[in-house]
């Protein structure tokens, strides 16, 4: 099935894509340290249907997205432990569910499942 085309005009949302940073715990370990920003996009968002799951006795609401941005080998390397942070309400953070795959063979397109409401 042919996936509809996007184009730039459809990227609405300006996303920071954020993976933990390696520090040393002073005694010589290495341990994950805070998120960074490694590269910014505009993205096309995508609602999914949501769910509520209960966690620690809250009933919380998950809301899954597709991601789609334009291909670059950045957005190839992201995997499942960086997370996504709105640039414009910077207290919207996506977990990555599902890692990054070309959709369109060409390069032009990647898109990958997100969602809002869960811990990254």
């Amino acid at each position: 099935m042919a996936r509809p085309a996007t184009s730039g005009g459809q990227l609405r949302s300006r996303l920071h894509f954020q993976k933990r940073i390696v520090a040393d715990d002073g005694y010589g370990n290495d341990v994950a340290g805070p998120f960074e920003t490694v590269f910014t996009r505009r993205a096309q968002m995508i609602a999914r249907n949501g769910t509520e799951t209960v966690m620690a006795a809250r009933l919380q609401g998950v809301q899954p997205y597709t991601a789609r941005i334009r291909y670059s080998a950045e957005a190839a390397a992201v995997t499942a432990d960086w997370r996504i942070v709105d640039a414009r309400k910077p207290d919207r953070v996506f977990a990555i569910t599902a890692p990054p795959v070309n959709v369109d063979d060409d390069n032009r397109w990647i898109e990958m499942m997100v969602s809002e409401g869960e811990p990254s």
